[in-house]
This record gives structure tokens, sequence and C-alpha cells, in this order.
């Protein structure tokens, strides 16, 4: 699959079908190879001498000078290492300058990212990809490359910290050495996913000066809220099996003064990257946070390597749980669960990646005798009266275990006990992950509740892998409401099954259904990414009741189950009115006074023949083709003239939608040539008069609705200092919303 965001062409990216993309530019010949993961083509280079060859892209891709653009490849080379840069050409294609990344520390036949990203140089209209090996020592000499990327750098969205901390891509200036230790880059070889972009190239490396404890943290500190939870996680090689790396999520108050630390230890597998995670919520005097990482005991010249460093608001993986990160997902020990009954003993699953469903470890509960345990979390709020789902992810670990029951312990705001729920019991056989969950009604003064786990061994030295714990409000499957001052109808859907297929339909009182347009183009069978979602459908019909179908799929064509909605009408306060809509860029949309109806036409091509000896002509006719017309209509202030005219400045299918009783169906436009003139002789008068020529559509199928792609203002934050700094990246606020930069 291309890469998105990326400047090359897919077969530049891939090499499939062909090189066609690619040129030698010293020392070197190229052809294509087998075996890539982007498809099934490589770029085979081979030396035609000894000493360093390199190839570039064929094309040289428009940049600005100024923004900071990204180059990645996967390489693989069993003699020589590699490393990959950006040449910087003029307007006259010549070259100005090179950024090269650092050289991988060594050669390896496995796939590995090579990266490198730097700051278009004054004078830069154009840029080309190098890819080069490193001095091979004869002709012959063979590496591969594919999967190549250029452009904006690929970041993680939601990240508190800009690109340049997360990655150090372009240096480790987002660092500063702490505790025994120097700073500096590194690219080692490490295999990724051909679709993990985030990933790859230079790490940090923390070397400890002499033996002792090593530490490193962020220059860079954004700013938090109090009393929000935030999860930070990076990607940690640690020198040895036993070394004791570890990272943290540090809070500062307003005058830099570090006000809480909480820590998390990675317990390493092997030498490899392993992504450890850490969470917390800010103290009430939070002003900022950052990042800190280490090694305990570390033998001098040791080295730490981090890697894709994020640090975000904390989402849950259930939306709306109450239970923190840090007791649902065990990440950073056993979460503060006590046992308040029973023999069990509690210790987070080791090592990395040994037992877990969500992140990397797991709560092992051990019970040394054949008997009962009870297992509690710590306290989160709650609301009484209402019902709440608790859920866990369990595994059987050894032993054996007879049932294990979930269920809530409520408490009051002092503590007071007010008992526990029955909950549901279940068998947990060996050999998979199991959802366990059971519901409850909180009693009256209930603003606390544990989740509680009853398990029973029916052997000695049984273990319970517990993960994935959730406390959440049940909120309705469906719920939808109207916007009618801007035209729309919300949807909101809850527990999602993520990884089915979903299908949305809108139903009218006579049987109709037609689907729903969502950021992919019409939901029809649609992977499920997220447990939560929430549709705009902007082409609901106004003045007709309507409800919407969810179809769930377990596979293609197969339905699991399905859901409906409440019946709702979308109305128009004003029949005058009428809506002009982009379905793709439904921020567009357009209320607008309508003047005069128009006068359809509809044309037919027909071929006209004279018989001779005939009266009549004898008529060919094609078919009756669709509604021809001239929609007259007002805008009545300069802010709605500018917001009409960059509805039509896109050329693109646009809705139209008038009151029921107009005489007129909702109908998908093309909209001709426009015309635009004054209602009087006055130069103030805001109102205009317009002549829009209408051709009747097909509704647009395949169109998505354009939208932030799960940014938000702190991305934007993370990126730019001032709002001055957004002018030369932005031509407008649309512009902004989604990430559509200049040049």
């Amino acid at each position: 699959m291309a890469i998105p965001g990326n400047l090359l062409s897919p077969t530049t990216e891939s090499i499939d079908p062909n090189t066609s993309g690619w040129a030698p530019k010293l020392n070197c010949t190229i052809s294509k190879g087998g075996g890539g993961r982007n498809g099934d083509g490589c770029l085979l280079v081979k030396s035609k001498a000894a000493g360093e060859t390199q190839v570039r892209t064929v094309s040289s891709y428009t940049v600005t000078p100024g923004v900071t653009y990204q180059a990645f490849a996967d390489a693989s080379g069993a003699t020589v290492p590699e490393r990959i840069g950006i040449r910087w050409l003029n307007a006259l294609g010549l070259e100005i300058s090179l950024t090269w990344s650092l050289v991988t520390m060594t050669a390896a036949a496995a796939w590995h990212r090579i990266s490198v990203a730097a700051t278009a140089p004054v004078g830069a209209y154009k840029a080309q990809v190098l890819l080069s090996m490193m001095t091979p020592a004869a002709p012959n000499v063979v590496s591969y490359f594919e999967n190549v990327y250029l452009g904006l750098p690929i970041r993680t969205t939601g990240n508190l910290f800009g690109f340049g901390t997360e990655s150090t891509e372009i240096d480790a200036s987002g660092w500063t050495p702490e505790v025994n230790a120097t700073l500096s880059r590194q690219v080692p070889v490490v295999s990724w996913s051909a679709t993990w972009y985030w990933a790859g190239g230079h790490t940090l490396a923390i070397t400890a000066t002499a033996a002792g404890n090593a530490a490193a943290a962020t220059v860079d500190r954004p700013a938090v809220t109090p009393g929000v939870e935030y999860l930070a996680h990076a990607y940690l090689q640690p020198p040895t099996l036993s070394s004791v790396a570890w990272i943290e999520l540090r809070f500062y108050d307003a005058n830099g003064n570090q006000i809480q630390t909480t820590r998390a230890v990675l317990a390493p597998p092997g030498t490899g990257m392993y992504r450890q995670y850490v969470s917390a919520v800010a103290p009430t005097a939070a002003a900022t946070c950052g990042i800190a990482a280490g090694l305990d005991g570390a033998a001098a010249g040791q080295v730490l390597r981090l890697e894709t460093v994020v640090v975000q608001a904390f989402s849950p993986s259930v939306t709306g749980s109450v239970i923190p990160y840090a007791s649902s997902s065990f990440e950073q020990g056993t979460g503060g669960w006590t046992v308040p009954s029973g023999p069990a003993t509690l210790a987070r699953t080791t090592p990395w990646g040994a037992a877990a469903y969500t992140g990397s470890y797991s709560l092992a509960v051990t019970s040394a005798t054949a008997a009962t345990s009870t297992l509690r979390s710590p306290l989160a709020p709650v609301t009484e009266g209402v019902n709440w789902r608790v859920q866990i992810i369990v595994r059987h670990g050894a032993g054996s275990w007879t049932s294990v029951r979930v269920r809530t312990h409520w408490y009051d705001s002092v503590g007071g006990d007010l008992g526990t729920s029955t909950g549901l019991a279940y068998a947990v056989p060996p050999g998979s992950w199991y959802l366990l969950v059971s519901d409850a009604v909180a009693p009256a003064g209930a603003t606390q509740a544990a989740v509680e786990v009853v398990g029973i061994a029916a052997s000695s030295t049984s273990v319970l892998w517990v993960d994935g714990v959730a406390l959440w409000q049940v909120l309705p499957l469906v719920a939808v409401e109207t916007a009618s001052s801007d035209g729309y109808i919300r949807l909101t859907l809850r527990e999602l099954p993520v990884d089915y297929l979903m299908s949305v339909y809108r139903v009218t009182p006579d049987g109709k259904r037609a689907l729903v347009r969502g950021a992919d183009g019409l939901i029809d069978q649609q992977p499920v990414t997220s447990d939560a979602m929430v549709l705009e459908d902007h082409e609901a019909p106004l003045g007709v009741e309507v409800w919407y179908r969810i179809e769930l799929y377990s596979s293609p064509g197969v339905i699991s189950s399905t859901r409906s909605s409440e019946s709702v009408t979308l109305t128009l306060a004003d029949i005058n009115t009428a809506w002009l809509k982009d379905p793709a860029n439904p921020q567009r949309n357009c209320l607008v006074v309508v003047q005069e109806a128009p006068d359809w036409e509809r044309p037919i091509e027909q071929a006209a023949h004279v018989i001779r000896g005939r009266r009549n002509k004898v008529i060919l006719s094609g078919r009756r083709q669709g509604l021809e017309g001239d929609l007259a209509i007002w805008t009545r202030s300069d802010a709605e003239r500018e917001a009409l005219h960059l509805l039509l400045d896109s050329g693109n299918t646009l809705l139209w939608q008038a009151n029921p009783g107009m005489g007129v169906d909702d109908m998908y436009v093309a909209v001709a040539n426009v015309s635009e003139g004054r209602v009087g002789k006055l130069a103030q008068e805001q109102w205009r008069t317009w002549t829009l020529p209408l051709t009747e559509q097909d509704m647009p199928v395949t169109t998505g609705v354009n939208g932030a792609a799960g940014r938000t203002w702190q991305d934007v934050v993370a990126e730019f200092a001032t709002c001055a700094d957004l002018l030369t990246v932005y031509s407008t606020s649309e512009d902004l919303l989604l990430d559509r930069r200049m040049g």
C-alpha cells in the first residue's frame, strides 16, 4: 500500500513494477530485485568498483524553504552499511546542498529502516532522495532498497512533543544528559514492519560515562492540565538482558520545579527494541511535563537507545472507562491492586511480551494453594443510580481454576462500604484470553467503586493473568440527535466490536435505505477501528422522519448483529431558505435565501433523418437526461458571499436541499458558470443576487468526508510556537483543519 503523504509515485516508492523512478548517481548499476515487502519488487544496487555508490530519484519534488521534510527507506545489505540523504535543488535544478543521515552501525541482510529529516534550505525549490552504499571494497557488491518515502515528517497524532523530540531524526537537541551520561545519535539495525512509519533510522543513544546510574531527560516540556491522565511511551533498547532500563513521566510546576515522577522499568526479553509505557495523572500544581530515561547500575560505556518518544492525554481503550491506565494494563506494576482475602499474590508478568492482551504486561495472580482469593482494584469515581459495566480480560496461566467471578464493590464519598454487586462467574479453560463482563446499578450514595475479581484455584501454584480492566457507565448503544441550525443529524455509536465490518443506513418512512457517508466514503462494510464512533449525516433529508440501521459483520457478507436508532426529523426554520452542501467538505455548507426556483429542462440527444417520399421525419433518440435549470438565490452579507464562493470554488458535486412542499426533491447537482450581481446601487449594500446553472448529478459514492483525522490543537501547538508561524504554512483555517500545507 502507498505510504500516506508520500511525494514519490507508487512505482518509485515500491519499485513495482519497475525501476523507472530511479537512476544511478555514483559508481553503480541498478535493476529490479525480488523479495520486497511493499510489493515484491525492490531496488537492487550493485557497485561498479570499490568506493561509495549512490542512486537518486529520477524526478525531483517541489519543496518549500524553511519547511522540514523527512525521507526514509528500508534497506538490506549483508556486506556494507547504508545511509539515506535529501538532495536540495534550486529552481534551475542545480544542487544547493545535501543532507545525509548517519551511517547504519553495521551491515545486515535483514530489512531495516534508514531515515533522515531536515529543513529545506533557503533557495531550495526541489528535492531528490539519495540512497547510498558506504564504500564497498570491490565491484559487484549488492544492497537492496524499497519502501521509500519523501514528504512531511510522520509523527504520532496527539503527541505533546514535536517531531524533533519524538524521533531525533533531525538532531538530539530535544534532550539533555542528566546523570553520568553523554548523548548522541546512532542508527542501529532494527527491523520494523513495512507499514510502521513512525519509527526507524536515528535513535537517541544515552551512553554511561562511568559505572553507575545514567540518565537523560527531555528539554522540551509541553503544557499539561492538572487532573488529566497522561500516557507516555518509548521504544527502549537495553545494552544487555540484565540491564535495568527505565522511563519516567515527570511533571513540573510553573517555575520549572519537578513535583511528581512516575517510573516504569522495562523487563526485557532480549536486547531488541521494546515499547515501554508509563502513565500518571497530572497533579494539582502541574504546568508542564517531560520524559526521562536511563539505566541503573550501568557499566561504563553501556548504551541505552530510545526511539519514538510520545506523551499524550490518555484515551482509554473502552470509551468512558474510569479505571486509570496503570490499574488497567499493568505496564508499570500491579497498578495498586490488593488481595483483601485469600492466599493469592500479585505481580506484573515478566518478561516484556510474555503474557499480555493490551500493552506488553498483565497482572499475574498466583495462588500457592487450592483456595478462593479476592482481588480488588483502586477506587474510581462513579455516579449513583446508573448502570455500570465492569470488564476484565483473563487467561489461564498455570494450574487450574474452578471459576472466576467479576463484580463491582461500591463505596460512599468517605470510603464507607456499600456492598458488592452479585457479578457473574465464568469458567476459564486454558488456551485463550477471555473477556468477562458484568453489569450493576450503583446504589444510592455511591460515589466510588472498585473492580473485584474472585478466583477459585482448584490446585496449588495456579496462575491467572488479568488485563484490560475497564469500568464505565453503560450509555445507549445508539444515540441520535438533530442539529437543525447546522443542517445535519449526529449519530453516536458505542460498544462497537473493533475489527468487525460495519454498514450504516438512513431509513425513511417509505422503507428506502441510503448509506451514510463517512471519512472513507459511503459506510458499506467498512472496518470498525474504534469501540465508539460519532457520525454527522449532512445528507439527511429535511422535514422527513428518518432512523438509522447499523449492520455489523464478523466477515465480509456475514452479518453478526444489527442495531437501530430512534426516529428524528431535521427541520428548516425558514421555508424561503435552502441548503447548498458539499458532501466531502461539510464545513463549507451554506444556507442561502431562494429568490426563484429553476424552470427545469430535460435535454435529450436526437438525430432527425428526412426520408425521401415520407411526410414525417425519423427521429433516433438517446435516453432523456436529468434536470437542468437556473437557481436564483440571494446572499445577505459579505460573510455569506465569501462562504458561497468557498463552496463553489472546488467545482465538486453539491447537494441542494429545500424544505418539503416546495416542489423540489433533494438533488445532487453540478454548478456551471455563476453570475453574481448587486441588489441595489448603494456601494455598501451587502446583499447579492446569484444565478447558479444546475445540472442534476448522481450521488458521489466514493467521496469521503474530509476531517482532522484525529489531529487536535495539541498537535498544532506541538509543531508551531506562535499563531504567526501558521500564516506561512496554511492559507486558510480550513487548510489548518485538514493539515493541507502550502507548497
